[in-house]
C-alpha cells in the first residue's frame, strides 16, 4: 500500500474533485458527520452508564468529540515523521490530511451503536437467535445474510449508516477506509482470532459491494474472498478510542464513586512514572481539576507512545505484516491491562449499568417483534390492524425502503434493524412502551 492512494480525496460514488481552498476533502467529511442526524442521536446513547442523570457522565457523544480529538493528534504526529522522511510525499500530502482523516474516522466510530451500549448489540442478535418470530427469518435468508443478523455489529452497522443514501454522507474513501477497523464480514472461512482486523467484522452483507469498492479504490491488500488488511490509519483511529475509554471510563467511575482518587493515582502512576508528582497535585482544590490534569497528563504520555509504535511497524503495516492494537504493543501495555480489569470489576458491572443493560433484553427485541410485524404490513393487503397502524409510527425512508424491496427479507430487516438500533436510550424506552400500553 502507498501513502498518497491512501489518502485519495475521491469521494464514494462521486466524480470529480470536491475540494475547497479552505477545507481539504477530509474536513468536510469531519464537517458531515458532525453535523449529521445520526451523529446527534449519540447525545442521549450509553457510553458505560445507561440513561445518566448526572451531566458529568459521558455518553456516546461527548466519548466521540474527545476520541476524535485524541485521533487528530495521533494522526498529525504520525504525519509530521512520515512525511519529514519523504520529500516527495510531502509535496502531496500535508500533515493536517493525516490528522483530519484520522479526526473523521474517530468521530465516526461509534455511530452504530444501538440504544444500551454494547448489550444493546447481544440484545439485538439475541432476537433473531432465541425469539420465535426472529428464528423464523433464518428460511428466508442466505446463510450470510443469516450470519449478520445473528451477530449484530456496530461497526458494521457504522459503515452502513455512512453509506446510506439518506444521510448524503458520501465521504471521501479514505475516511471509510480509516473507519473501517475489521475489513472483513461476519462470515468467511479461516477467520483468524489472532488478528485484530478479524475479531470482529465491518460490514454487512448488504454494504459487501460498498466495501469492496472502497478496498480497490484504497489499494488495500486482500487476503482472500471479501477480507483485507486494515488502512493504516484505521490502526490509529482504534488507538484513539482505546486511549480515550481506558482513560475516561476512570475518570468517570471516580466521580460516581465507584473508585477512589487514590485509586485512580495507582493506576496512572505506571504510565506517568516520575512526571507524577502527588505533592502538588495535592494543592489543587477540587477533584475535577485534579482528575483533569491526570487525564490530560496520561493521555499526552500514551498518544506518544502508540506513535512510537505506529512509527516503528510503519513498513509492516503498509505490507499488511501487522496486525495488532498499537495500545497492545505500546509500554504501556501492562499499565493498561490492569485498567480494563479493574474498570470491568469495579465500573462495567456496576449494580446500575447491569440493570439497564438488563433492561435493554426486554426492550430491544419487543420493538424488533412489534415492528418486525409491522414491517410485514406494509406489504399486505388485509394486514392485522393494530400492525398497520404501528407501520405509521416508520420514518417514510423506513416505509419506503421495505416496499422497495418486496421480496427480499433480509433487506426489509436491515431496515427494520436501522431503525430500532438508531433510536435513542429513552427513545427506546418510552416507544416500547407506548406499544406495549405501559405509558400512554
Amino acid at each position: 500500500m502507498n501513502w498518497l492512494q491512501l489518502l485519495s480525496p475521491q469521494r464514494i460514488n462521486q466524480t470529480g474533485n470536491s475540494h475547497e481552498l479552505s477545507r481539504s476533502a477530509f474536513e468536510q467529511d469531519y464537517d458531515r458527520i458532525i453535523f449529521s442526524h445520526p451523529f446527534r442521536r449519540l447525545q442521549d446513547k450509553t457510553q458505560v452508564h445507561p440513561l445518566p442523570e448526572d451531566d458529568f457522565v459521558h455518553t456516546r457523544l461527548t466519548h466521540s468529540l474527545e476520541v476524535s480529538s485524541v485521533g487528530r493528534s495521533l494522526g498529525k504526529k504520525v504525519g509530521e515523521i512520515i512525511l519529514s522522511e519523504n520529500a516527495e510525499l510531502a509535496k502531496e500530502i500535508s500533515l493536517f490530511d493525516f490528522g483530519a482523516v484520522v479526526a473523521a474516522g474517530s468521530l465516526a466510530h461509534d455511530l452504530g451503536n444501538p440504544p444500551f451500549g454494547h448489550s444493546g448489540e447481544d440484545a439485538i442478535s439475541d432476537f433473531f437467535i432465541h425469539h420465535p418470530f426472529g428464528q423464523s427469518i433464518q428460511t428466508k435468508v442466505t446463510e450470510l445474510q443469516w450470519a449478520d443478523l445473528i451477530n449484530f455489529e456496530g461497526n458494521a452497522q457504522g459503515f452502513r449508516i455512512l453509506n446510506k443514501k439518506e444521510y448524503g454522507f458520501k465521504l471521501t474513501y479514505s475516511t471509510l477506509g480509516a473507519f473501517t477497523k475489521y475489513p472483513c464480514p461476519a462470515l468467511f472461512h479461516h477467520r483468524d482470532k489472532n488478528k485484530k482486523s478479524q475479531k470482529k467484522y465491518g460490514f454487512f452483507e448488504s454494504e459487501a459491494i460498498a466495501f469492496k469498492q472502497v478496498a480497490d479504490q484504497l489499494g488495500l491488500i486482500t487476503q482472500g474472498g471479501s477480507v483485507w488488511c486494515r488502512h493504516p490509519l484505521s490502526f490509529l483511529v482504534e488507538a484513539a478510542d482505546d486511549i480515550c475509554y481506558s482513560i475516561i471510563d476512570l475518570e468517570d467511575g471516580c466521580r460516581l464513586g465507584l473508585l477512589s482518587f487514590d485509586e485512580i493515582i495507582g493506576l496512572f502512576s505506571p504510565i506517568l512514572k516520575n512526571k507524577l508528582n502527588t505533592q502538588k497535585l495535592a494543592q489543587k482544590s477540587g477533584l475535577n481539576e485534579k482528575l483533569g490534569i491526570l487525564r490530560a497528563m496520561v493521555i499526552n504520555e500514551l498518544i506518544e507512545a502508540t506513535t512510537k509504535v505506529f512509527i516503528a511497524h510503519e513498513k509492516e503495516i503498509l505490507e499488511g505484516n501487522f496486525d495488532q492494537a498499537l495500545t497492545d504493543s505500546c509500554e504501556h501495555q501492562l499499565a493498561l491491562k490492569n485498567i480494563s480489569n479493574i474498570s470491568i470489576e469495579k465500573i462495567y458491572r456496576a449494580r446500575h449499568v447491569v440493570e439497564i443493560e438488563a433492561a435493554g433484553f426486554e426492550v430491544l427485541p419487543g420493538l424488533l417483534e412489534e415492528f418486525g410485524k409491522a414491517s410485514d404490513s406494509l406489504l399486505k393487503k388485509n394486514a392485522e390492524k393494530k400492525y398497520s397502524n404501528l407501520s405509521k409510527l416508520f420514518p417514510i425512508e423506513t416505509s419506503l425502503a421495505i416496499q422497495a424491496n418486496p421480496n427480499d427479507t433480509y433487506l426489509q430487516f436491515r431496515e427494520v434493524v436501522d431503525f430500532i438500533s438508531g433510536l435513542t436510550d429513552r427513545h427506546a424506552l418510552s416507544l416500547y412502551r407506548k406499544i406495549k400500553g405501559f405509558e400512554i
